[in-house]
């Protein structure tokens, strides 16, 4: 334990911005200079983030996936960015993010390569974590493609985490590591969170309801072993990608993907275009409620408490003996339909005794009055929708 991760970041689930969804491994600049990865992407999503809201509203770190590398290592063995495409190099992009008040994440591999075949930090791990500290990164995303074995893939994640605090900078520690384990092995959790401050544990997020539809279920699937894990300093990640403000996802699906990573208390880090994103979609994900929940500062993940039909209703503990609790309707066909619960299902029974009072955030907010604790709620729900309400 004395060696585990101590670097007293994340108290509360990161919150920022990904390329990766949105702009994937888009690396020719000439056919698509707006889209591709590269240093003229980062700042003008740094501008937006500053002058749109973003920052302010708690999205601070602004984060480069993969495909950011040249090809090979340098003479000295270090990584670097690509030339063509960040011609100033990371240090500079970090020192003009930073100059927004933000922060810089960057992306390698445990691996000796990328998932895109750039090159990985499979034995560079000093190496690699004292560059990516000299160019004043401040969240390190390590996936873990190409690694070998599971004994290789632990031990490059044990010891990147080392390598990490051993720089002195403070750097947020991002691991694929239980998602790679998982086809073949139980991930031991309180191991994990020793050495990373959040972790995958399942497939990439895509833009589509299929895709939202399938991490919620794996969630509730898999909470018994998951949630008790989750607080400050360490995180599920159940994809953090938002990709609200895209393409495939309806509005009552974007208000389902943005209620329940609130709930399940996951790092919220959009990938989406900043510079051309609906007025709606914007206010969904600066919804100051929605993130106050995210935050909470009780740091307990939320999880399902029941299922019924196409219903799920879903509870997250708040500070101050509050509850955020979640009505989710799967059905994806005909009408609105109506769930109705007693609110002694929350809490064991503690959530609403011997009152509460109820406030409906999403889709919309309103106040709905005080209830006592024999009360029943009823929920207008619209297909594949989620009202959001705190008790």
């Amino acid at each position: 334990a004395a060696l585990a991760l101590d670097n007293g970041l994340a108290r509360t689930p990161p919150m920022g911005w990904l390329h990766w969804e949105r702009f994937l491994c888009a690396t020719d600049c000439a056919a698509d200079p707006r889209r591709c990865v590269s240093e003229q992407l980062f700042v003008e999503m740094a501008d937006r983030m500053a002058a749109d809201g973003w920052r302010d509203a708690g999205y601070e770190f602004l984060c480069i996936d993969d495909c950011w590398m040249a090809p090979t290592r340098d003479g000295q063995g270090r990584l670097r960015a690509d030339p063509a495409r960040f011609p100033g190099g990371i240090r500079k992009l970090a020192d003009y993010v930073h100059s927004k008040g933000l922060k810089l994440g960057i992306y390698s591999d445990v691996g000796n390569k990328t998932c895109a075949g750039f090159p990985g930090s499979y034995d560079h791990y000093d190496l690699d974590a004292q560059t990516f500290a000299s160019w004043g990164v401040d969240l390190l995303k390590f996936d873990g493609c190409n690694s070998g074995s599971l004994e290789l893939l632990a031990e490059g994640y044990r010891r990147m985490s080392l390598a990490l605090n051993k720089t002195g900078r403070s750097i947020v520690y991002a691991c694929e590591w239980p998602f790679y384990l998982r086809p073949t092995h139980q991930p031991n959790y309180t191991e994990i969170k020793q050495y990373c401050n959040h972790w995958r544990n399942f497939y990439d997020v895509y833009d589509s309801w299929n895709s939202i539809k399938s991490i919620l279920e794996w969630t509730a699937l898999h909470q018994d072993s998951i949630v008790k894990i989750a607080g400050p300093g360490g995180w599920n990640d159940p994809d953090m990608a938002l990709v609200i403000g895209n393409f495939g996802l309806s509005w009552d699906q974007s208000v389902t993907q943005m209620a329940m990573w609130a709930i399940m208390a996951a790092p919220l880090f959009m990938s989406n275009d900043l510079r051309h994103i609906s007025p709606e979609a914007k206010r969904l994900l600066q919804n100051k409620e929605v993130i106050a929940i995210n935050q909470d500062l009780l740091g307990k993940q939320g999880y399902q408490i029941l299922k019924d039909k196409s219903f799920e209703l879903w509870e997250r503990p708040l500070s101050g003996r509050a509850y955020a609790v979640a009505v989710l309707n799967q059905q994806e066909i005909g009408g609105p339909q109506n769930f109705t619960f007693s609110l002694t299902f929350l809490g064991n029974g503690l959530a609403c005794n011997p009152a509460c009072s109820v406030r409906q955030v999403l889709p919309a907010s309103r106040d709905w009055g005080v209830y006592s604790w024999i009360s029943s709620l009823s929920v207008e729900v619209n297909p594949t929708g989620t009202v959001l309400l705190k008790l």
